[in-house]
């Protein structure tokens, strides 16, 4: 069945060979395809592609995927809960604990490249200590991927995520959960949670990067950061990676006292960050690999018309060009519309 390209949505099958203008093939028949294939296929002009009628299967499969995936992440973000709740009442944390949590979580989304659509879909209201830590982990992960560090590295800087905040087990859950904004004292007893987290680890015989990633996380390259306000050139590189995951899980988190903003609106931001806050180099490998999947992401836009993502913009990653109701809206020339929401 011949679609055209705007409405091509993940999980789709290709039902045949699918060649460009000039007769190189672009995909193969039978191709799942996912938000990165979709960007190739208009890459390369297409205007439709013939999709597979038995199109219920592909989804099912992409599905169940998916509902293995939320198991994963619901028995990592109970793990994490639980080994805050070990630390606090011995003192220390066991490593066999950490690995039966994370490693499992990392089996189920390795291959995954949809990253967006996984952070929308697994993101909600409650726990968010907890979530954050897991999610902080996997972005961690896909980072070091995506900078071309081998797996155990990769893996490494995720259980860094992972155990980022480590230190919050010992500041007061009322600071934690507060609805609204923190007093400057309060402020001071939450900034304590690196330095707790760096010594938890140090004194649970926990290798060394992980805990200078949990001292150094909120560190910043300009040094405007804390607890010891150093510059970049002192950060470790695992930091300057989970300080990126860091940030990014925060903003598109709700919480008490925040409400989530756009994943694409928070790429925006983690850009801006990346001019003195946060490492460059990481930001951009960062944003360069999450742009793609937002390609064929539904959305609403400020005026209230809801559309789909057709293609990023290479001048402006933030502006892409959005299909509403058949009719294209190039967001880098309408400069009065923005997103307001993107859903998976």
């Amino acid at each position: 069945m011949r679609v055209p390209i705007y409405d091509v949505r993940v999980g789709d099958r290709l039902g045949s060979d699918t060649f460009n203008k000039h007769g190189l093939l672009v995909l193969s028949a039978h191709t799942i395809l996912h938000a990165e294939d979709i960007a190739k296929l208009q890459r390369h002009d297409l205007d439709y592609v013939d999709i597979d009628l038995q199109v219920e299967n592909s989804r099912l499969t992409v599905s169940t995927v998916q509902e293995q995936q939320a198991e994963a992440y619901s028995n990592a973000v109970d793990n994490i809960k639980l080994v805050f709740e070990q630390v606090l009442h011995e003192g220390k944390l066991h490593e066999e604990q950490v690995e039966n949590g994370f490693t499992p979580l990392v089996q189920h989304f390795k291959q995954e490249r949809d990253v967006v659509s996984l952070l929308i879909a697994l993101n909600t209201k409650d726990d968010y200590t907890y979530q954050h830590s897991v999610q902080v982990g996997m972005i961690s992960y896909y980072i070091a991927k995506w900078l071309g560090q081998s797996e155990d590295e990769a893996l490494l800087a995720g259980k860094a995520g992972y155990l980022h905040d480590i230190g919050k087990s010992k500041v007061s859950v009322d600071i934690l959960q507060k609805p609204s904004r923190l007093t400057d004292e309060e402020y001071e007893e939450i900034k304590k949670h690196t330095i707790f987290g760096y010594e938890m680890l140090k004194q649970s015989g926990f290798e060394q990067s992980l805990a200078v990633a949990a001292l150094q996380h909120h560190e910043r390259l300009d040094g405007t950061g804390y607890p010891l306000r150093i510059k970049g050139h002192e950060m470790s590189r695992m930091s300057k990676i989970v300080a990126v995951a860091d940030v990014y899980s925060a903003m598109i988190s709700n919480r008490a006292y925040q409400k989530a903003r756009n994943l694409l609106h928070v790429l925006r931001e983690i850009h801006r960050c990346s001019f003195g806050e946060l490492d460059p180099g990481i930001t951009q490998v960062f944003i360069r690999n999450m742009v793609p999947n937002f390609v064929g992401k539904k959305l609403q836009l400020t005026n209230g018309q809801l559309g789909t993502i057709v293609l990023t913009n290479p001048v402006d990653f933030f502006r892409p060009l959005i299909n509403v109701e058949g009719r294209f809206v190039d967001l880098s020339h309408e400069r009065e519309l923005d997103i307001e929401q993107i859903f998976v």
